[in-house]
């Protein structure tokens, strides 16, 4: 059977992963970063090595096109993930997925195949959205979901304008996004869970996406001293948001729940040890891979922030800053990666994602699904990150196979 070039996956893996690092170990490639242009150089360097002619749209998204004169014109199969980076990250998030869609090329050129479809290797901008929101954006705008205008006047945390950083590190493209529409979309990519490695399973069949809801929760009390007021006599913020951290995980384990919700971010006011906060705004994050059951949490979070104001003597809101529904991936590509597995002799199992990923975005717009290798320990945006060279090599070969069946090729 074809298979990828190993040593070299490997080494470009690595050769990536030390793009960002600073003098205390710690890795980050913010989008449109200095270290983010950096990671880019080297994998338009890599594409061009590949044969491939590298395209850069007006968002920032990189792509690599191989295509043939036999081809040219034919809807191409798209691959990738993204480079960009969360604060002291992992080396395998998203890079996987670029680097083995290099690689396939690579193998299918010197093998001397000949696919019947051009093949799009694509280095998405700003998945992670750590600078600039929001994340999964330069996927995002490709599939029509937003504007590229409204994409390239984001404010980043540290004041950055989104279309002035790409300019000023030289990855402001002039093709439009979108400019051309996929057959299909498959994603390697790291579980970032821990299930295929506690399982002992080799690959996972992705098979469809969790739906995602941010809010920014405000709940205004009355600032008191903490040693004067009675207890009964208190309109206390910072009770109240933990009352509301308290009832998301509590209706996680609700029998038969499939949602997880997290607090990420808690900040008081005045933030003093001996007074009672008169403010707490807070950020919810709610996922369930049922669009119904999503729903049903959103309205229960908005229905307790009502049932406070009542018993704690607080005014509460919440603003909702990001929404994505939960994406069903295409059966037939799940069946593909299912049976290039087996082909080579890889157990597998149908997987949901908890993480959200630039293929939930393209699934707008073509067939998509997503094949996922083991994250160890389930470790993942942390540095301890880490999958097995094997278990790399064996998804980038999966995802060889699929691409194969999906362009059709000529040996």
């Amino acid at each position: 059977m074809l298979s990828i070039h190993k040593d070299r996956l490997i080494e470009r893996i690595g050769a990536l992963g030390a793009v960002g690092v600073d003098g205390d170990g710690r890795r980050t490639r913010l989008a449109a970063s200095e270290e983010d242009k950096a990671g880019r150089d080297l994998i338009a360097a890599w594409m061009g090595e590949a044969g491939m002619r590298v395209v850069v749209d007006r968002i920032g998204n990189l792509f690599g096109v191989w295509e043939t004169e036999q081809n040219r014109g034919a809807a191409p199969v798209m691959v990738g993930s993204h480079i960009d980076t969360v604060i002291n990250a992992g080396q395998y998030d998203g890079c996987c997925g670029v680097i083995a869609g290099i690689e396939l090329v690579e193998a299918l050129r010197a093998a001397g195949v000949r696919p019947r479809r051009p093949i799009l290797v694509a280095a998405f901008t700003n998945e992670e959205g750590v600078r600039y929101q929001p994340d999964m954006m330069g996927s995002l705008v490709y599939a029509g979901g937003l504007p590229a205008a409204e994409a390239l006047a984001a404010v980043g945390t540290d004041g950055t304008i989104l279309g002035e950083e790409l300019r000023r590190i030289g990855y402001a493209g002039t093709a439009e996004p979108g400019f051309v529409r996929p057959c299909a979309y498959v994603e390697l990519h790291i579980e970032q869970g821990p299930i295929l490695d506690a399982e002992g399973i080799a690959i996972g069949a992705v098979e469809n996406l969790q739906g995602i809801a941010w809010y920014r929760v405000t709940i205004e009390g009355r600032q008191n001293h903490a040693g004067t007021t009675p207890v009964s006599m208190r309109a206390d913020a910072g009770l109240a948001a933990a009352k509301v951290n308290l009832f998301l995980r509590e209706r996680c384990l609700r029998p038969g729940s499939r949602t997880v919700a997290t607090v990420g971010t808690m900040g008081f006011s005045p933030n003093a040890v001996n007074v009672i906060p008169d403010r707490a705004v807070f950020t919810v994050d709610v996922r369930n891979p049922d669009e119904g059951e999503l729903r049903a949490e959103e309205a229960a979070l908005l229905a307790y922030l009502k049932d406070l104001e009542r018993t704690d003597g607080v005014r509460a809101k919440a603003e909702r800053i990001s929404r994505s529904e939960p994406v069903l991936f295409d059966e037939g590509i799940v069946r593909l990666v299912e049976r290039a597995a087996k082909a080579r002799g890889l157990s597998c199992r149908r997987m949901t994602s908890g993480a959200g990923q630039d293929a939930q975005m393209i699934a707008r717009i073509c067939p998509s699904a997503m094949i996922f290798v083991p994250s160890v320990g389930g470790v993942s945006h942390n540095p301890a990150e880490y999958t097995r060279a094997e278990d790399l090599i064996h998804g980038a070969n999966v995802l060889l196979d699929v691409v194969m069946e999906l362009v059709g090729v000529d040996l």
